[in-house]
């Protein structure tokens, strides 16, 4: 048979001094009147050294009664029998004992035990804590790195149910707050070095500056060690409560500024004292206080067997003993031995103690069963401390937020700087209150992150086959913005909007159309009243000259009426000049095409009186008693009459309206009239072509006629111009985009009509003005003369 497990190695004294913090509780209970009156509680102590096997048989050997390894305390009245456990202080050992003990309702009441899985009661029945579950802490540690901005975090844990399940809880809560992870690496204190020293190179290689440690003070101690052999970039440690207020780690100074949750402190009256009142026979009757103490002064008792060490002379004074086991500081885990202890008095009081006549009766017997179904219910204050379980057997979870600091001597202190409370309302539970420390030779919050934030006006792009939190930044598309740091998307702006330069607001596009106050709009202007002018002053120059030869001979009303249609010809251009309405939309293209029908019309007049002119002259010829005045006037209404009613019909159908253009520019919006028609338009504008291409024709054919002013060739010629500029007209009008749309089309308006006035009237104005010697019947007629026409 195999030899049963030993433990080796020294006794730990802050484990020791939660072992006294048990006793001390037990001996206040003994000594209460108000709690277990009568009844004094018995205990045993096993130590398993942080071993399973061994804690699974300290577990057999509590649950059948046998012999403890050492016994404390008065001689129980019913030996054996065992009403609740406390511990262990490991959760993997808290896991294998909890399965045992479970099997005979023996509740167990864990001091340090933190693994979120003994929160399963399907599992664990019997099994309650102290101390909060790792799965608050998880979220708490979650909290916490995301506070500060970090998302790109190492993570090491202790290959253990601890480590193991913590980690795992935090890994999840990380995953929900956007924190990404760059390498997760666990260990344990027994495996070779080589994977610890593997697990050192990792830290030392990565690119996280921030490392979050679910790990036992006991593995951590193996990996810091290792880490202090080969100086490493600074990193900023985040702590779990298992070793990130655990005094003995306070040596690793590099650690400074490492930051994490640790139980809440406390103040146990009396303790102290009690932890420092060693007598000496006390001390020789327990092997495990022998130990301590030789180990703490460096000598041996006369009942040792060590020989290395110098025989103990009497002058120790434990009260000068600079120790775990004396410090009482920072007492908080064993705050949670303390409460774990009147946890289970007040769960057998009730079980056991019934209130009579304002008097506490108790029955010593009582079974493990009923001490269980108590333990859930329980609710009381010890020293200011609440004590209670909900339904998974925890406690509320209150949590200090710690940082070690550096003294000015240079050593490392833990400094509470804020607190979490799990029990306050979501966005309440954290707090910080006082300045933080940052890792070593770091003044400034370190920065942790695999990718900079992305500003305003970019979007985040993952990178393939890397975690969330690497990506690149990639500036929005035409047209959209991103207004948040780190925007996964852009988004466009409204139809009206246009985003600035930094892509990060929109603002309301320029609105554009065809100004007065524009450049392009005030020459356009300028030659539309120019023209109009210049019809008037030559309708002027003919009015004063109306008894002249050369006025009579060109049919003197055409073409009085047709200098007033090419007055509004050149003044209708105007109408397409400002911001459209629905008037002045409606107003431009039917002044337009009315305007140029009169004008086309008068000059088709004259081109007709022109041709029946001649053919008057022909023997036995009377065509011009039917195309007298009369006619003429009827023929220009005529063909004046068709323009209107086509313009009608258009606005009755579908008259143009004023539009936003929005296609046409993306950053801006263009004023425009829309032509509500299509047909219309084009109908009205065909009309123009239509008389215009029948004017041309009639006049190519007069205009070789005999007579020395022939004005045929002066309408050949101007309808030339006319045909010239509108057929241009078309492809520019199609193609130019925006206001140049209306500038194209005032262009041609005003070229034809310059076309029209100079061709038909600048040779007559210039006779009547310059050569009055030429303005006589003779001369007209001079050329006939001589032919012999």
């Amino acid at each position: 048979m195999p030899e049963p497990i030993r433990c080796t190695g020294s006794i730990d004294p802050r484990e020791l001094r939660l072992s006294h913090a048990m006793v001390f509780a037990i001996e206040e209970i003994n000594n209460s009147k108000e709690l277990l009156p009568g009844i004094k509680l018995g205990y045993q102590m096993y130590d398993s050294c942080a071993s399973v096997p061994v804690a699974v048989h300290a577990a057999f050997q509590l649950s059948n009664g046998v012999d403890p390894v050492f016994h404390t305390g008065e001689n129980c009245s019913q030996s054996g029998v065992v009403m609740a456990i406390i511990g262990e202080s490991g959760s993997t050992q808290s896991i294998s004992m909890s399965r045992i003990l479970g099997s005979f309702n023996i509740p167990q009441v864990s001091h340090f035990a933190t693994c979120a899985c003994l929160s399963d009661k399907k599992q664990y029945p019997s099994f309650f804590r102290t101390i909060p579950s790792d799965q608050f802490q998880a979220d708490a540690l979650a909290k916490l790195v995301k506070h500060f901005g970090w998302t790109w975090i190492g993570a090491i844990r202790s290959d253990s149910d601890y480590g193991n399940n913590g980690m795992a809880s935090f890994l999840e809560a990380a995953q929900k707050e956007g924190i990404c992870v760059e390498y997760s690496e666990s260990f344990y204190r027994t495996h070779p070095r080589s994977k610890i020293q593997r697990v050192a190179d990792v830290i030392r290689r990565s690119t996280a500056m921030v490392i979050v440690a679910f790990a036992a003070s006991g593995d951590l101690s193996i990996l810091l060690e290792e880490l202090s052999l080969e100086p490493s970039p600074p990193r900023q440690w985040i702590g779990s409560e298992s070793w990130v207020t655990n005094p003995d780690m306070l040596r690793f100074s590099f650690c400074a500024g490492a930051i994490g949750f640790g139980i809440q402190q406390s103040v146990i009256p009396g303790l102290r004292d009690f932890l420092l009142d060693l007598s000496p026979s006390e001390v020789t009757a327990s092997p495990v206080l022998t130990e301590f103490w030789e180990d703490s002064f460096n000598c041996r008792l006369e009942k040792s067997a060590a020989t290395d060490a110098s025989l103990c002379d009497g002058n120790e004074d434990i009260q000068t003993l600079q120790s775990p086991y004396t410090d009482t500081s920072q007492l908080r885990i064993t705050n949670m031995v303390y409460k774990a202890v009147y946890a289970i008095a007040h769960a057998i009081h009730n079980a056991v103690c019934q209130e009579t006549n304002s008097t506490t009766q108790c029955d010593k017997f009582s079974r493990s069963r009923q001490v269980l179904a108590q333990l859930k219910k329980v609710n009381f204050s010890q020293n200011g401390y609440d004590v209670s379980f909900d339904a998974n057997g925890d406690p509320v979870a209150k949590y200090e937020l710690v940082n070690w600091q550096k003294t000015k001597s240079g050593s490392i202190e833990l400094v509470t700087v804020g607190l979490y409370n799990a029990s306050l309302p979501v966005g309440q539970e954290f707090r910080i209150n006082k300045n933080l420390t940052w890792m070593e030779g770091g003044k400034e919050v370190p920065v942790s992150v695999c990718s900079d934030s992305c500003p305003p006006g970019t979007r985040k792009v993952l990178q393939k086959g890397k975690p969330i939190c690497c990506y690149d930044c990639v500036p929005c598309p035409e047209g959209e913005i991103s207004n948040a740091t780190d925007s996964p998307d852009c988004f466009p702006c409204p139809k009206e909007f246009w985003p600035n330069a930094e892509k990060d607001t929109c603002f309301p596009k320029p609105v554009e159309f065809l100004s007065f106050d524009e450049v392009l709009g005030i020459i356009l202007a300028a030659f539309s009243v120019g023209g109009a002018c210049l019809a008037i002053i030559t309708a002027a120059v003919f009015f004063c000259h109306r008894s002249s030869p050369i006025v009579r001979a060109n049919n003197s009303e055409l073409s009085f009426l047709l200098l007033f249609s090419l007055t509004l010809c050149f003044l209708c251009s105007l109408t397409f000049i400002g911001a459209p309405s629905e008037w002045s939309c409606m107003l431009r293209h039917t002044a337009f095409g009315i305007t140029f029908v009169l004008c086309i019309s008068c000059v088709l007049g004259k081109t007709i009186v022109v041709l029946m002119a001649f053919k008057a002259t022909l023997p036995g010829s009377n065509v011009m008693q039917w195309f007298g005045p009369p006619q003429q006037r009827m023929t220009v209404g005529s063909f004046t009459f068709i323009q209107v009613l086509i313009c009608i019909i258009w606005l009755f159908v579908s008259p143009p309206f004023p539009m936003k253009n929005l296609t046409t520019y993306k950053e801006k919006i263009i004023l425009e009239c829309a032509l509500g028609s299509d047909i219309g338009f084009w109908a009205v504008l065909g009309y123009i072509g239509l008389l215009a291409v029948f004017c041309l024709v009639l006049a190519a054919l007069a205009r070789k006629l005999p007579d020395n002013f022939n004005e045929a060739k002066l309408i050949t010629f101007s309808m030339l111009i006319f045909c010239a500029v509108w057929i241009t007209f078309i492809p520019a009008y199609v193609s130019s985009p925006g206001k140049f749309t209306v500038a194209v089309e005032i262009f041609a308006i005003l070229a034809s009509s310059f076309g029209l006035t100079f061709c038909i009237f600048a040779p007559k104005c210039f006779i009547i003005l310059f050569q009055p010697e030429k303005n006589t019947k003779k001369h007209l007629m001079n050329k006939n003369q001589t032919k012999g026409i």
